[in-house]
């Protein structure tokens, strides 16, 4: 899963960075609001945490100009500012949910799980598909009578594959939701991982569909 990040105070950044790499999420980090835009513009994320008080253009200012033009991200609002107003404008105007500072991490994590899952249309908060089950808490994946917990990096593969069973994702497709900006992409890794996830649960947890990428195939 690959988050944006848009908060310009670095001590706060810093440390929502770490919290989202521990959690196994890859983020990219903008610090203000016409960055945050281009972000959007250049990359494809499963989720957006925008902070409102940005120099340039405001978190106000994004969120408008991101749902005006059909922009269809999920978006949590992490801000100071706990007005009802605030958080009565924030909704309306497209935001998903949102989190007032200062904040216990966990919450702001689980909140992110739930926010993601409404967007892919499943409502409980373990991901199942036939035999295949995902625990997003606890990385726990278990396939019919094999049960592990998961690397990061393998619980962020499968989670990708397992919000669309069915549905091809290709090389590249799953290296951006594995990585952010200057992280090494690291050769052959996606093929490591879909051999340690299938050494673990099952070779015919993951298909290879040749030529176009990987599936969970669909119960």
């Amino acid at each position: 899963m690959r988050i944006l990040l848009v908060e310009d105070d670095s001590m706060i950044g810093e440390a929502m960075m770490q919290a989202l790499k521990d959690a196994s999420y890859a983020a990219d980090w903008c610090r203000d609001g016409d960055a945050a835009l281009a972000a959007l513009a250049a990359h494809a994320y499963d989720l957006m945490l925008l902070d409102l008080g940005l120099p340039g253009r405001d978190g106000w200012e994004v969120l408008r100009a991101h749902r005006g033009a059909g922009g269809r991200t999920p978006i949590i609002v992490v801000t100071a500012r706990d007005g009802a107003e605030d958080i009565i404008q924030g909704l309306d105007l497209g935001a998903d949910d949102f989190v007032v500072k200062p904040f216990e991490v966990g919450e702001l994590l689980a909140r992110m799980r739930a926010v993601i899952r409404r967007h892919a249309g499943v409502a409980v908060p373990v991901l199942t598909n036939g035999a295949l089950a995902l625990d997003p808490a606890t990385h726990q994946a278990t396939y019919g009578e094999n049960s592990c917990v998961l690397s990061a990096r393998e619980y962020a593969l499968l989670h990708a594959l397992m919000l669309r069973p069915g549905t091809i994702l290709s090389r590249d497709a799953l290296e951006h939701r594995l990585y952010g900006w200057g992280e090494e992409i690291e050769s052959n890794m996606i093929d490591f991982l879909i051999h340690s996830i299938r050494k673990k649960l099952g070779a015919d947890v993951i298909r290879n569909i040749r030529g176009a990428g990987w599936l969970v195939p669909k119960a």
